[in-house]
């Protein structure tokens, strides 16, 4: 069977033009959908890939109709493929999984998207190794002064009570709740 999707951005836009394209190529249901397609939960999208069966054919009137970049591309033709249907672009040729040429380029297109992957993975790992080197310290900032974490653990040492016992009990003698109230105590006047 063959199933059409068609997408605009928003809600002022028409899918009439690509209903009546994706119908006239033989398209016998075709799902609408009204979404930016930087959106990565398409619930359009995901009904017409869970319609899918073997041997289907999902078409769009344009790529950019499915997906908005490379990554986005490749996982939902991986999910049409898992369903063992193909995928048909009428406006890309390249873009046609039911022929042996379009699956060439697209794993074409796949490795080269992994190897940009790899490239910026490097490049990553490089600039936090070269802001380690000059002092920079990642992840978030300490809560603690440095003085604080000596005080701490002198008091661990010695068996002393910590600052938080120590307001904690000072707000017990005080009567003050932790949420920051004075709290009604039977022992006024104390």
């Amino acid at each position: 069977m063959i199933y059409g999707y068609a997408r605009v951005s928003t809600d002022g836009q028409s899918v009439d033009a690509q209903v009546k394209q994706l119908r006239a190529a033989g398209a016998e249901k075709v799902f609408r959908e009204t979404a930016s397609g930087a959106r990565a939960d398409r619930a359009e999208l995901r009904r017409a890939i869970g319609k899918l069966e073997s041997g289907d054919v999902l078409t769009v009137t344009r790529l950019d109709r499915l997906a908005r970049s490379t990554r986005d591309l490749l996982n939902t033709l991986a999910q049409i493929a898992d369903k063992g249907a193909g995928f048909r672009s009428f406006a890309d040729a390249w873009a046609d999984t039911t022929t042996s040429h379009g699956r060439l380029m697209l794993t074409v297109l796949g490795g080269v998207s992994e190897f940009e992957r790899d490239l910026i993975r490097a490049r990553t790992t490089e600039g936090r190794d070269c802001a380690k080197a000059n002092g920079v310290k990642m992840g978030r900032p300490p809560k603690l002064t440095a003085h604080q974490k000596k005080e701490a653990m002198k008091r661990r040492e010695h068996d002393e009570e910590t600052l938080a016992e120590s307001i904690c009990r000072h707000a017990r003698r005080t009567g003050f709740s932790g949420a920051g109230g004075k709290e009604e105590s039977s022992q006024q006047g104390e």
